[in-house]
């Protein structure tokens, strides 16, 4: 529901970072006009779109009536965000991502008035909420992969959290917050998000987000999931030297397609054999605290791999594995040898990684060679 004639203030602010999405608007545009019992404001926050985004976003303001103000800011995920913060009006923010929807058409209603009664409940602001991540595809076959991280977008743990499950919160709470943090080219809204998770806590709304899955299809799931975690793994410890050769040998969101591990893997291997024996022990040993730390999705991968063969809906299955992991195995490994292990483990599995692709370079060489 947009706001009519009379200048009635927004409830709420919808923030949409976007950069060359001219496909995707429509039907963004399309599930935000079903939308009812809320009255609120689109911010469309473009990046520098070459394909007529910002003239489109304008246009289907109009016709479908969506009280929309479109800003231009500086390129990054970030700072788009901000600018769309700086812009807005409502009491209540809520960040989607412009390849999302909802199908329930009371899903922000909903959302607002659990928000509202939580804050009411806990006597502070310091609440936020996500909703349930549903990937939309090409096709409609079932896809464990899939699955498995729509379940895991459902867990409140650490970095599980990301701007595709839609994020909810009082302005209040976001100047405590915030801003984004607009220095790296990525996880902005990853960081957010554990931010939130430190200074407050989080919800898991009723309605389902969907979003698209066309970076995973387009890019590789499991290429763009390696890549993630690479990428989480050395912010977590500040390797800056990464995320500044990174751009070079990655393409950004508007540019995507498949991913080539073979030579970000091989930009990390000279970049770690460039660094001092000290530095290069101290990242391999931190790489291990980072893997031992999340080592909890193995027994959660199993865990969703049987609702998924029973057939449960994402995020209803039970987590015994996870369960004992969490109280007998994860204390047991939290120590200096336990991490060393994970270290060297995943130092194991990095060498074998880079073998297996040199390997298959040779091989597509010699067959393109013949």
């Amino acid at each position: 529901m947009c706001m009519n004639e009379t200048a009635t203030p927004p409830e709420l602010s919808i923030i949409v970072p976007v950069l060359n999405e001219a496909e995707t608007l429509p039907e963004l545009f399309r599930t935000l006009a079903e939308q009812k019992g809320t009255l609120f404001e689109l911010i469309i926050s473009d990046g520098g779109s070459t394909d007529g985004t910002v003239g489109l976003a304008r246009r289907l303001g109009k016709d479908t009536l969506l009280p929309t103000t479109v800003v231009e800011s500086a390129r990054g995920r970030g700072e788009q965000l901000n600018a769309g913060v700086a812009a807005s009006l409502a009491a209540t923010l809520l960040f989607i991502h412009a390849d999302s929807g909802f199908a329930n058409p009371y899903a922000l209603q909903t959302a607002l008035y659990i928000l509202d009664r939580q804050i009411a409940f806990r006597g502070n602001e310091r609440i936020a909420g996500h909703f349930q991540l549903r990937f939309t595809r090409s096709d409609n076959s079932h896809s464990f992969g899939y699955y498995y991280f729509e379940c895991k977008a459902r867990l409140h743990r650490r970095e599980c959290t990301h701007g595709d499950q839609g994020f909810m919160l009082r302005r209040a709470f976001f100047d405590e917050t915030g801003p984004f943090d607009g220095s790296l080219p990525m996880l902005a809204e990853t960081r957010f998000a554990e931010t939130v998770r430190h200074r407050g806590e989080w919800l898991l709304f009723p309605a389902e987000i969907f979003t698209s899955a066309r970076r995973f299809e387009t890019e590789g799931l499991y290429e763009r999931q390696v890549l993630n975690a690479i990428i989480m793994n050395f912010a977590d410890h500040g390797w800056d030297n990464f995320f500044i050769e990174l751009p070079s040998i990655y393409a950004g969101h508007d540019r995507s397609g498949p991913i080539a591990l073979q030579p970000i893997l091989r930009k990390i291997n000279l970049l770690i054999s460039a660094l001092p024996l000290k530095k290069r022990l101290s990242l391999w040993y931190f790489t291990g605290v980072y893997v031992r730390s999340h080592s909890w999705q193995i027994p959660f991968f199993i865990d969703t791999h049987r609702s998924f063969r029973h057939g449960i809906t994402a995020g209803k299955g039970s987590s015994p594995l996870l369960a004992i992991h969490d109280h007998f195995l994860n204390p047991v490994t939290d120590h200096p040898p336990g991490r060393l292990a994970a270290a060297l483990l995943t130092w194991l599995w990095f060498r074998l990684t880079c073998i297996y692709f040199f390997i298959k370079e040779k091989s597509t060489d010699a067959k393109m060679a013949g």
